[in-house]
């Protein structure tokens, strides 16, 4: 919900299929940017996510090319084969085939998978976050750190970037109060806010106990155009 006046922007780096707090924050500001010009790291969300099954969770990995690479940018990391298309998508039609809304994703989803053409990761991403937008309804502009100037420094950068973009306030996630320096924002004259993730309503979801932190194929699978009503930014009060 875009409560605030002013123009919003959020910057995070690109993650497969990420959860549903990820499009929490894209559709609470006006330009979201993803900062794909920082080094790829190993383990993380950019290649990965979770699904449930009814062997409790799994790691849908795409596998990457490092040997070599250990400096690369994430705009610079490939995939390492493209079996991997198949492999998730059978993956996800063997565990969500039963879920009450597949039928009316499937072919789409289908679609972005085995016709997916793109081979390094952030493009990946891009093609699956961009696509899930569009089924969620969300218009929020998608831009990508390689579009603008960058400088050296994590709060500069991402200051800097604000400021190319026009943004009067800054959205984050939770996680980066570890190491966000509020004085510089607010020296800069950009107001700094953090999405609130507490307080999520639960769905009915296939394969309990319930767990939130999944991918948001489940919530899409399993509440197809209902999926709004359990996400916060659709909601008020879901900035903090």
């Amino acid at each position: 919900m875009k409560a605030s006046p002013g123009k919003r922007v959020a910057i995070i780096q690109s993650f497969y299929i990420p959860w549903k707090g990820y499009f929490d924050i894209i559709n609470s500001v006006d330009e979201f940017i993803l900062l794909d010009d920082v080094q790829y790291q190993r383990r993380s969300w950019i290649n990965r996510n979770i699904i449930k099954t009814k062997q409790g969770l799994r790691w849908l990995t795409i596998s990457v090319k490092v040997k070599g690479r250990y400096q690369q940018h994430i705009r610079e990391t490939e995939a390492d084969n493209s079996d991997w298309k198949s492999r998730h998508w059978e993956t996800i039609k063997r565990n969500y085939s039963k879920a009450a809304c597949f039928k009316q994703h499937e072919e789409r989803f289908a679609d972005l998978y085995l016709n997916c053409t793109e081979t390094h990761i952030s493009r990946i991403n891009y093609r699956f976050i961009s696509a899930v937008c569009d089924i969620l309804g969300i218009k929020t502009n998608i831009s990508s750190s390689a579009d603008f100037d960058l400088v050296d420094g994590k709060n500069e950068r991402l200051i800097h970037l604000c400021r190319q973009a026009g943004a009067e306030v800054y959205l984050s996630g939770p996680a980066a109060k570890d190491y966000i320096d509020e004085e510089l924002f607010k020296a800069a004259g950009i107001e700094l806010q953090y999405m609130d993730y507490s307080g999520y309503p639960e769905y009915k979801q296939l394969y309990p106990p319930f767990v939130h932190e999944v991918s948001i194929i489940d919530l899409i699978f399993n509440q197809g155009i209902d999926a709004r009503l359990y996400m916060k930014s659709f909601q008020p009060q879901s900035i903090s």
